[in-house]
């Protein structure tokens, strides 16, 4: 009987209303070498945070989708922070997928500890004044007339 109600407690952050919500998003700049992200350089503009891995399964599932809202909405601002640790098999994913949105490693995973992410994938939907608007825990069809409709009303 007990075990309940902590099942309820441990999953109340990762719910629908999660605490980052309706706050200023932390700040963070990630550099790879190759691509570097620093967040309050894109104030101004909706921003879709996505922290992901290419050995993800739900993250795998997600991309063409995500590719797919990239083509469609091209105002929009989508950075994905990959987690990856091995660089050489980072690189080929993006190339052999043509990846064509702003991508950057993180294998230290500094962006997703700010915001208390710790599974895959789990994004962010930032308002143009830096404000954390949404959290999307898990693969989502970024096709769907409900996410494509709170986008489109930023």
């Amino acid at each position: 009987m007990l075990l309940a109600p902590l099942a309820l407690v441990s999953a109340c952050n990762r719910g629908v209303r999660p605490a980052q919500l309706d706050i200023p998003a932390p700040d963070f700049t990630v550099s790879d070498g190759t691509t570097s992200i620093h967040l309050a350089g894109y104030r101004g503009h909706v921003v879709l945070l996505n922290f992901w891995a290419t050995w993800c399964t739900p993250c795998l599932i997600e991309l063409p989708s995500l590719l797919q809202l990239h083509r469609d909405m091209p105002n929009l601002v989508i950075l994905a922070v990959s987690i990856d640790e091995d660089p050489e098999a980072y690189k080929r994913f993006i190339a052999e997928r043509h990846l064509d949105l702003i991508t950057v490693r993180d294998p230290s995973q500094s962006a997703p500890k700010l915001f208390h992410t710790d599974m895959w994938p789990e994004t962010y939907l930032i308002d143009r004044n830096g404000v954390i608007r949404s959290k999307f825990i898990g693969a989502q069809d970024w096709s769907s007339p409900e996410i494509r409709t709170l986008l489109k009303s930023l």
